[in-house]
């Protein structure tokens, strides 16, 4: 029966898949981490208050690319390259979504405008990274290899989700509710494009390397249709909504310390 379980298993159970997987996860998250520290140190003035919290960001981010890239060392396992249809965050810089890259090479401080673009993009992009964290969680909190590394790094991601919104919020309530609607809206439309793409880059890669037969294939991309389909009428707007979460300051603490893998 195909189900997120198995398809993951196999995944996992596969070197040269779990070392496509780990990468892709690992650029991802080294990115994030590289992004959140230029944010940081360029926060104009008066959300300076801000800063050691996307400094915190950026330390779990580049902490989670680390446990990647350990567990794939414990395999014996070398990092691959990643392919560009496959890069998540790259693909949302090329549809204009978050802080160009450029811009944040530069050393002139941001407008809080940019601030409420950064915090709209990691507001939708953590939804998503928190959803996917939660179902790895659901299915392999126990794995002997995986289950530490799923476990820490998905309650990251709710802490993330959990000060994105906070933030918004806070910046609403300063009379820009307005701006962060139009923004969260640009960003999760454009966002649930990008992940479309990059799932059905991702699975075609794992079919070619796992040897999956053309209906197991053709099956999978269906449903990676019906996902985009879905939130193309609605369900993207789970994406946009703001709540205060139970958990305020999330990221008002040090890092949680990363998992040891012998």
């Amino acid at each position: 029966m195909l189900s997120a379980k198995s398809l993951f298993q196999e995944i996992v159970d596969n070197d040269e898949s779990f070392a496509l997987f780990c990468s892709i996860a690992a650029g991802g998250e080294s990115q994030g981490g590289w992004e959140n520290a230029r944010i940081a140190a360029l926060v104009p003035d008066t959300e300076r208050g801000l800063a050691p919290k996307i400094t915190r960001h950026g330390a779990d981010e580049d902490k989670h690319g680390r446990i990647f890239n350990a567990l794939m060392k414990k395999r014996g396992l070398r990092p691959v390259p990643v392919p560009p249809e496959t890069d998540y965050t790259m693909l949302l810089e090329r549809r204009g979504i978050g802080l160009a890259h450029d811009r944040l090479r530069r050393d002139e401080p941001l407008t809080v405008q940019d601030v409420l673009v950064y915090l709209a993009h990691s507001r939708v992009t953590e939804q998503r990274a928190s959803e996917q964290m939660d179902l790895l969680r659901k299915h392999f909190a126990d794995h002997p290899d995986l289950g530490r590394a799923v476990r820490m790094i998905s309650a990251d991601e709710d802490n993330h989700l959990a000060y994105c919104h906070e933030e918004l919020l806070r910046l609403a309530r300063a009379g820009h509710g307005r701006a962060i609607q139009r923004a969260l809206r640009e960003c999760a439309l454009a966002e649930i494009r990008v992940h479309r793409d990059v799932s059905l880059a991702v699975m075609a890669r794992m079919g070619r390397i796992l040897g999956w037969p053309r209906p197991k294939a053709a099956l999978l991309a269906a449903g990676i249709h019906a996902v985009y389909a879905y939130e193309r009428l609605g369900g993207w707007r789970r994406m946009v909504s703001l709540r205060m979460p139970e958990r305020r300051n999330a990221l008002g603490g040090p890092p949680s310390p990363e998992p040891e893998f012998a």
